[in-house]
């Protein structure tokens, strides 16, 4: 890899790296109603023309030690000179419940995607998955490009979980299934593991590309590669490295583009948790703890859900409420208060939760193994250092070498609300208050933080 540009201290004008070879160009992502028609972006608008833009970035189950891998080059730049922190996600530490707090500023017990596979006792027979597109399963907290459609600020989101739902609208029960209301970003490309890397950075770049007038002014862009490669090989495998490698590329590629556009543009670099070591040797088997005849199990893996069968409720409690080896049980609400959930009622009515020690991770199933479990997992105490989610931001906004402690994720929705100009969210779980010293008032953005003198 080479670099035609050094990054400049607060990244004005997002000068960065640059790659050796130029690829064949790719289709444009357009918005849905015109997906299919041959649309072919439109011309890039004068630099003159360009206000910041607010750039959110995902990348899926990066712990923030692979930056002290060797392997990514433009995100440790991106760190030293901006701003970084090791993130603490929500629990539980999954990707559907902490991608929508890290757009909601709520907590999943309060935003209603508490796992992600779900089920609610108002719809028995279905289940949530990070594919759903019913309104239902994501009505219960607001998004921040919905909230930023309404006050007239254009947004575009690629593969972000849940961009793809008319969030509070109402889906019809019998097929097509139309759905009545709502607000999407005003465009989005709903998730495909088929899209590469290069085709979602090319994707945004030619959202950016338009006039003034049809420019977004917040866009998301989400990387699963690194996650896969966690679960597939584990956290401290080459492959999983080489998937952090390519992600890095693609960020690269990013910061050169806008260059190249004379877009200025404020990063958000997140992930939505971390990942632990884990294998077959460390697996609790649900099956010699609570027969298949008390009790139902619903989720599998860092943590377990059940619910009784009628009248073995009795059975179920002598069975999970009493001490385990690698293992502990509640009841949904005496579920440590400092995990901030047990309350919402698509919780099911036990709940167990996986050990994640320094020897590794132990993974809950409901029947010993019969294959090689999972080499990475995640879901477990949100606190674990192995759980620790990627923070750096990056851009005019913010001031440059500035390393914050610990803090939530429900903080980042907050953080992007100051830099959109929105007002503060009303009962929001996080605050800006990580971030006021770190952000710089004027016209990189559009208001001092919420609360800020």
């Amino acid at each position: 890899m080479s670099f035609r540009v050094p990054l400049i201290a607060a990244l004005a004008s997002l000068s960065a790296c640059a790659f050796p070879h130029t690829p064949p160009a790719l289709p444009p992502v357009t918005s849905p109603a015109k997906a299919g028609t041959g649309a072919v972006a439109a011309p890039t608008a004068p630099t003159a023309a360009r206000g910041p833009v607010t750039i959110l970035i995902s990348i899926d189950g990066f712990r923030p030690d692979y930056l002290d891998r060797g392997v990514t080059p433009n995100l440790s730049r991106l760190a030293a000179t901006g701003v970084s922190a090791a993130m603490r996600p929500s629990f539980p530490s999954k990707t559907a419940p902490n991608h929508w707090t890290l757009v909601t500023g709520l907590v999943p017990d309060h935003h209603g995607v508490t796992a992600n596979n779900v089920e609610d006792p108002a719809r028995p027979g279905e289940t949530f998955t990070m594919a759903t597109e019913d309104p239902f399963w994501w009505n219960g907290g607001e998004p921040i490009w919905a909230t930023a459609e309404r006050a007239g600020i254009r947004t575009a989101t690629m593969l972000w979980p849940g961009s793809a739902v008319a969030w509070g609208g109402t889906r019809a029960k019998d097929w097509p299934n139309d759905t009545t209301g709502g607000t999407r970003p005003h465009d989005w490309q709903a998730f495909s593991m088929a899209i590469d890397n290069r085709q979602r950075v090319d994707g945004v770049i030619d959202w950016l590309r338009r006039p003034a007038e049809t420019r977004p002014r917040f866009v998301t862009l989400y990387f699963d590669a690194v996650d896969t490669g966690g679960h597939l090989y584990g956290p401290r495998d080459p492959r999983t490295l080489q998937a952090v490698a390519g992600v890095d590329d693609a960020i690269g590629k990013l910061v050169d583009d806008l260059a190249a556009l004379g877009q200025p543009a404020n990063l958000v670099i997140v992930s939505d948790h971390g990942m632990a070591p884990a294998d077959t040797s460390r697996v609790v088997a649900l099956d010699t703890i609570v027969a298949a005849s008390d009790a139902r199990v619903i989720e599998t893996g860092s943590f377990a859900t059940l619910e009784p069968l009628p009248g073995r409720d009795a059975a179920v409690v002598a069975a999970l409420l009493r001490p385990h080896p690698h293992m502990q049980c509640w009841r949904k609400g005496t579920i440590p208060p400092r995990f901030r959930y047990g309350t919402n009622p698509r919780i099911p009515p036990y709940f167990c939760l996986a050990e994640d020690g320094s020897a590794g991770a132990w993974t809950i199933l409901k029947t010993a193994p019969t294959k090689p479990v999972s080499l990475g997992a995640h879901g477990y105490d949100n606190d674990a250092p192995d759980m620790r989610a990627l923070f750096i931001a990056n851009g005019p906004a913010f001031r440059a070498g500035k390393r914050l402690p610990t803090f939530d994720n429900v903080d980042v929705a907050p953080l992007l609300r100051d830099l959109l100009g929105l007002p503060a969210g009303q009962g929001l779980d996080g605050s800006d208050r990580p971030f006021r010293n770190v952000l710089i008032a004027g016209p990189q953005r559009s208001a001092l933080p919420n609360g800020a003198r």
